[in-house]
């Protein structure tokens, strides 16, 4: 049984410029203790659709249109997209079964509170301790994310801590109710990259420990390669690829994938000059009438610019949105 089912997710933004389809008609599944990446470029639809998830779309101007998010637990399935973002149910599951760790914990932390302060209010709000054992629990977070002298780092406050404490206290507030499931944005972009190996490493370390499943949101092939078992890219919206990471990394079959595998370094032919995909992502405003990625395609058909291509199996467990398929 998946953790989370996600059917025909379509959340769009109404501007004065025009209606912006931020996500539009995705589905996926988060496996239990698995973990799922979604790459693409920046404005592809991969923040919005873990927003979508938490129940933190801003309304106005974003707004769920349509689909499902099916959430199984205990042998119930609640469909997300049905509860009051506000309401008891919603602020029950978010940060205690469904948390998320956001890209700049600088921005997510407080100033004003100490770390302590902010780990403790998620502990008191879901596991209805008292503020002594609520402490006591924050500062066995910190020690278990690898802060060194938590009960210092306990009372001190964000500014006092480097970028990679921060995203590590980041880390110990969003496990420290057990979730389920761990939405991780982007959470090692603003790092440094042997701060980002740790992370990482820790990240790995404390899923098998928690058994929680992540969904892992990068435009970082590399770190998809080292932290996710399933992947699914995304583009304008949508999603044009899904299989195990090995698969899409072996045997990409969506030219938007292969162009993305193309433009990675490798230290196994170093003589071969890198394939850049051509163009820009279209304006969110004029978003072509079939698939989104035609303007860019070097196998680009006439029924591409008219017709939206189905996501379908290319291979068993290996799906693609390409009408070189059909």
């Amino acid at each position: 049984m998946p953790l989370i089912e996600v059917r025909d997710l379509k959340t769009y933004f109404y501007t004065e410029d025009g209606v912006v389809r931020a996500v539009d008609g995705v589905d996926f599944t988060i496996e239990p203790e698995k973990t799922l990446g979604i790459v693409g470029e920046s404005g592809c639809g991969k923040s919005v659709t873990a927003l979508s998830i938490m129940g933190l779309v801003q309304s106005p101007p974003g707004k769920i249109e349509g689909g499902e998010i099916l959430y199984h637990r205990d042998g119930k399935v609640t469909d997300l997209t049905t509860l009051n973002p506000k309401g008891r149910e919603m602020r029950s599951i978010r940060g205690n079964e469904i948390a998320m760790i956001f890209q700049e914990p600088m921005t997510s932390l407080n100033p004003v509170y100490t770390i302590g302060n902010q780990i403790m209010e998620a502990i008191i709000l879901h596991q209805q301790l008292r503020k002594k054992k609520a402490h006591a629990k924050a500062i066995e977070m910190l020690r278990a994310v690898g802060i060194p002298l938590p009960e210092q780092r306990v009372d001190e406050y964000p500014h006092q801590l480097s970028g990679g404490m921060r995203q590590r206290a980041m880390i110990a507030m969003a496990l420290s109710c057990n979730p389920s499931l761990l939405i991780a944005d982007e959470p090692t972009t603003a790092l440094d990259v042997t701060i980002q190996a740790q992370v990482l490493e820790l990240m790995n370390a404390l899923r098998q420990e928690f058994k929680a499943a992540i969904q892992f949101i990068t435009h970082n092939l590399g770190v998809i390669a080292r932290m996710a078992d399933d992947v699914v890219v995304m583009y304008l919206g949508r999603i044009v690829e899904g299989a195990s990471v090995e698969e899409v990394f072996h045997n990409p079959k969506h030219p938007y994938t292969q162009g993305l595998m193309n433009s990675i370094p490798s230290l196994a032919s170093r003589k071969e000059r890198l394939v850049p995909i051509k163009g820009v992502v279209p304006d969110p405003f004029e978003v072509p009438a079939g698939c989104g990625f035609e303007p860019r395609c070097p196998h680009a058909m006439e029924i591409c610019k008219t017709q939206i291509p189905p996501l379908k199996d290319v291979t068993p467990g290996h799906q693609a949105a390409c009408w070189l398929y059909s």
